[in-house]
């Protein structure tokens, strides 16, 4: 397994020697693309399935849920939060290409568990413009997973809210701890 940190083994460590970080990914960019076998593939996901989750770097979700490319519509942000922003990419998906299904992962030891909504203030003071978007920080990841659950089930933009479950992800197991949404 490798890392985002990680340098890569074989043939293409020889072509990283140097540059920034983004020339690395244009560099893997360009090796993905002499391999790509897939210019026909539809935008609608194959299982009918959007999953939020968290943009933490120590979550692959496709490895750690069996996707495979065109499988599902993936939505990240800090936290894997139910946003405004979050509802709006749940309601394209649905609406437009078919999903029916929609899993919510949050994990143990999201960074939201360490700030507060005071962050925003941190931001005014220094940039000089407070955020109009709020933090969404959370203290207890379960009861976060249910609000987000919550959230999904009484958008009145959402037509499918029947199969709409929760998960924490265990960072040091990898396994996924399904959260009643009571």
């Amino acid at each position: 397994m490798t890392t985002s940190a990680s340098v890569p083994a074989g043939p293409e460590a020889a072509i990283v020697t140097g540059g920034t970080v983004t020339d690395r990914l244009v560099e893997a960019n360009e090796r993905y693309a002499a391999a790509f076998t897939d210019p026909g593939m539809d935008a609608r996901p194959v299982l009918h399935v959007a999953v939020v989750a968290c943009m933490d770097a120590r979550l692959d979700l496709h490895d750690a849920l069996g996707l495979e490319l065109g499988d599902c519509h993936t939505i990240r942000n800090a936290g894997g939060v139910v946003t405004d922003d979050v509802i709006r990419s749940l309601t394209i998906s649905q609406r437009k290409l078919g999903t029916r299904s929609i899993v919510l992962i949050h994990h143990t030891g999201c960074g939201l568990e360490s700030i507060t909504e005071d962050f925003r203030t941190d931001l005014e003071m220094e940039v000089g413009q407070r955020p109009a978007w709020a933090v969404e920080a959370f203290r207890d990841v379960d009861q976060d997973v249910r609000q987000s659950m919550q959230r999904v089930r009484t958008s009145p933009f959402l037509l499918h809210t029947d199969d709409v479950r929760g998960f924490v992800f265990d960072v040091k197991t990898g396994l996924l701890r399904e959260i009643d949404p009571a």
